[in-house]
């Protein structure tokens, strides 16, 4: 059978026609340009409506210069993108912020030098009107290039670049004393650590809040170098540096760890070791991702960041922005926005 054509997409022209007013008078209305009294706007818009006339985005770039797309840049490969909970929490908070703003979301995921200058290309080709950029390495070519194209931007967590502003960050360092804290709370005094990748800035101030209360004079606490694992925010990375740390110190009677995968993998080597949570050791996370903190054995106590809310921050700060600084609402720019966080105290500890 055919295909019957497709209906001819309604015009500038016929909602003019419809409206009984000017081209340029319907362009201004459709593009949010001034000058047009609210009794002819609302006749365009009602004109717009009938007929079910589309904006050509393309036109609509020329004569505004947006083109009302965000690039979203994760510093990380595709198989920790999809796998790791904190990024479709992130995506979720600026998606919602951008589609209330009618905002498209381009997702760009590196994994390297040449994916890097791939993304620079792309973003200096002026297909977006800025971009949310997060997950950074300390030696992360990304902001330069950011800046070398021009656009606005917002960095999720603090990065290691001080040029690379403005940001939005959860209170790492806090959050991990109150874990620690916690810990020595319930008695127990040899506290290891499993961090996470120490070429990100959240794992280096969380890594800085365990010491902070560890080796604070009069704690009581042991701050023995050999208590710290290197760990890299998967479960794979903490059931390893679980497993060392039970080597050289079968004795630790509790455990912080950098990030709730972190610490489903190191509930499992401790199982697999024998060893009861929280009855021989305590176990404290960092994120309170519900699919996985619910869903361990026991249920893990953790360090709660609203991640989503994090993104959501991001992409409002973005689309916000003008001369390239992210306005608050009482017309002030901000450099860096910190988020408190909480300890949700669950079964593990």
């Amino acid at each position: 059978m055919p295909v019957p054509p497709a209906a001819p997409r309604p015009t500038l022209e016929a909602v003019a026609a419809r409206a009984g007013v000017s081209r340029a008078t319907v362009s201004r209305v459709v593009n949010g340009g001034a000058g047009v009294t609210e009794q002819l706007a609302a006749r365009v818009r009602r004109a717009v409506d009938e007929l079910g006339y589309v904006p050509n985005r393309a036109a609509r770039a020329l004569v505004t210069r947006r083109h009302d797309a965000v690039a979203v840049v994760i510093a990380e490969p595709e198989t920790r993108v999809f796998t790791d909970p904190f990024f479709a929490l992130q995506l979720r908070g600026i998606s919602e912020e951008l589609t209330a703003r009618d905002a498209q979301l381009v997702l760009m995921l590196t994994r390297g030098d040449e994916d890097c200058e791939r993304v620079g290309r792309y973003l200096a080709g002026g297909h977006v009107d800025g971009a949310l950029v997060f997950s950074l390495h300390l030696d992360d070519p990304l902001p330069g290039l950011v800046r070398r194209a021009g656009l606005p931007a917002v960095f999720g967590g603090r990065p290691g670049d001080p040029a690379a502003t403005p940001y939005v960050d959860c209170d790492n360092r806090g959050g991990a004393r109150a874990a620690v804290r916690h810990l020595a709370s319930l008695g127990r005094r040899r506290i290891a650590h499993i961090s996470g990748p120490l070429d990100q800035t959240s794992a280096v101030d969380r890594l800085d809040g365990w010491r902070d209360v560890t080796e604070a004079a009069g704690s009581g606490l042991d701050a023995a170098p050999d208590l710290l694992a290197p760990g890299d925010f998967t479960p794979e990375g903490g059931a390893q540096a679980m497993s060392a740390l039970l080597e050289r110190r079968p004795d630790l009677d509790a455990v912080f760890a950098a990030s709730d995968l972190t610490a489903s993998g190191a509930l499992r080597t401790l199982r697999d070791a024998g060893r009861r949570v929280p009855e021989d050791v305590a176990v404290v996370g960092f994120d309170d991702l519900r699919t996985v903190a619910q869903h361990t054995d026991p249920a893990l106590t953790t360090v709660r960041q609203d991640i989503e809310e994090m993104g959501r921050l991001m992409a409002r700060g973005l689309l916000d922005s003008g001369d390239g600084g992210v306005s608050r609402p009482d017309g002030t720019t901000w450099d860096g926005v910190v988020l408190p966080t909480t300890l949700v105290r669950r079964a593990s500890a």
